[in-house]
């Protein structure tokens, strides 16, 4: 099997390295296994000059062109999935079957977008004789896209995707917990052919790379995908700047199981999906609304299949969830769980870290979780899930509704009825109903109140990496 490669800042389609640098860990270990070099602000100067280069290029590639190079590249990642997906469960600890299908799903993000690259359609507007309006979508220019550490491959793949296609440069700050990923990507669309300077890659530390690369007037975008905290703050310093941004913030998803559903079909397909990364997943279902004549059968099905997730180092068999990426994430569970114990709640199982030698926790189900506890408001982003009765629909809407993000959403019911309440009055940018999939390449992702503006994906994927031009044209009549 593949080393963990060895990483470099990827600046004008040339790889590069720099003096300092700061250590990659292994969460399921916690040695180091690689150097990331950090980019100082000659090499951020140096990215500039070459996304405003690369642009100039690649915005005037056809469609056409660009959707070939892009399914080139793609390709080549499919090729080297086991390699991506070595190099993903080293940095980031989760099983090597769940980054193997982490790289085929960024291959299917680079993929839809290059169709969609195509389609980037305008359209003509009537009017009066000798008149013409036309409106043209056109890309935006150099984009400032910072990913997080939870999916190393598939969400760079969404922002360089989307880039791309549309037709923009980008600079990429990629996760530093989390390098490689990135990495492998940069690499396949070298070796693809993709000119110089319209992909480039830097690391450092977050907030360096961007209070200088945001207030640059050579960036025309900003996307990122992260905590709403880290948005607020990325998204007022752009908008001092007037430049647009595409965020993609936290979530604490609600999920509602109706009295009518299978109720042990719900809770156990809720408790894997619950462990799937550890829990370190924006759209992972958490807050759970069940219906009082359900309840405890749902708590008991859900508890007993947690407790049954087999937790290890993400390279061994058979092992189903790996460890949180960092020992940040270990404390913060920690005083979730005691709070919410202290607040009156019943850890049902689980509450615990795993072991003294890596970031494991043991999956948790809480259950009859006061509203105040903390755990209710804040997002654990860990495997934690808590288990509440309701005695109606519209009592676990409510309580679904009371927290100020609405990214993901998720309902189990077989009434018509109880659907469309559901899709009327949850607050949510992705609702599903019977299924716990919330974003795939082909639909919109995104979220609204705290969750975040824009949308991945879809058609409407590359909406925030084109503007508009309308063009009225005056003709002679003969």
């Amino acid at each position: 099997m593949e080393m963990y490669p060895e990483l470099k800042l990827y600046i004008g389609g040339s790889w590069r390295t720099t003096r300092d640098d700061l250590p990659v860990v292994n969460p399921s270990t916690e040695e180091i296994i690689g150097h990331l070099p950090i980019a100082r602000e000659n090499d951020l100067d140096d990215a500039l000059d070459a996304a405003a280069a690369g642009f100039e290029r690649w915005s005037q590639t056809s469609p056409r062109d660009r959707a070939d190079l892009i399914r080139e590249a793609s390709r080549l990642m499919r090729e080297r999935k086991d390699e991506i997906a070595h190099s993903i469960s080293l940095e980031q600890g989760k099983p090597f079957r769940e980054a193997q299908l982490e790289v085929i799903r960024g291959c299917e993000f680079f993929e839809w977008d290059a169709g969609e690259a195509v389609r980037t359609y305008g359209r003509v507007i009537p009017s009066a004789p000798g008149v013409k309006y036309i409106v043209h979508h056109q890309p935006i220019g150099p984009v400032a896209a910072f990913s997080p550490w939870n999916f190393p491959m598939s969400q760079p793949a969404r922002k360089i995707a989307g880039a791309l296609a549309s037709g923009c440069s980008i600079i990429l700050k990629a996760a530093e917990e989390t390098p490689a990923g990135a990495m492998h990507i940069a690499q396949a669309f070298e070796d693809a052919g993709l000119p110089g300077g319209v992909l480039n890659l830097v690391f450092g530390v977050p907030a360096d790379i961007s209070n200088y690369l945001i207030p640059s007037s050579t960036v025309s975008l900003v996307a990122f995908t992260g905590s709403t905290a880290v948005g607020r703050h990325l998204t007022g310093l752009a908008s001092s700047h007037m430049t647009p941004v595409l965020m993609e913030l936290g979530g604490h998803a609600p999920v509602i199981v109706c009295e009518d559903t299978d109720v042990e079909a719900a809770a156990m397909t809720s408790a894997i999906r619950k462990m799937r990364n550890a829990g370190q997943v924006c759209t992972s279902p958490t807050r759970f609304f069940v219906h009082d004549s359900v309840y405890e059968h749902f708590l008991d099905v859900f508890t007993k299949r947690a407790e049954a997730t087999i937790v290890g180092d993400g390279m061994d068999q058979g092992v189903e969830m790996g460890p949180l990426a960092n020992d940040r994430r270990i404390t913060t569970m920690v005083n979730l769980v005691a709070d919410a114990r202290d607040s009156g709640a019943e850890i049902t199982t689980g509450g615990h870290r795993i072991g003294s030698s890596g970031y494991f926790f043991e999956p948790t189900v809480l259950a009859k979780v006061p509203h105040h506890a903390r755990v209710m408001q804040e997002e654990p982003f860990g495997p934690l899930a808590i288990v509440n009765s309701v005695d109606s629909l519209d009592t676990a809407i409510e309580k679904a509704n009371s927290v100020p993000y609405g990214l993901a959403a998720y309902g189990f019911t077989n009434r018509a009825d109880y659907a469309d309440r559901m899709v009327d009055r949850i607050e949510a940018g992705n609702l599903s109903i019977n299924t716990l999939e919330a974003s795939l390449p082909e639909t919109p992702f995104g979220g609204v109140k705290s969750s975040g503006y824009g949308r991945e994906g879809g058609f409407e994927g590359l909406q925030a990496y084109t503007v508009v031009k309308n063009v009225s044209h005056s003709v002679s009549i003969v």
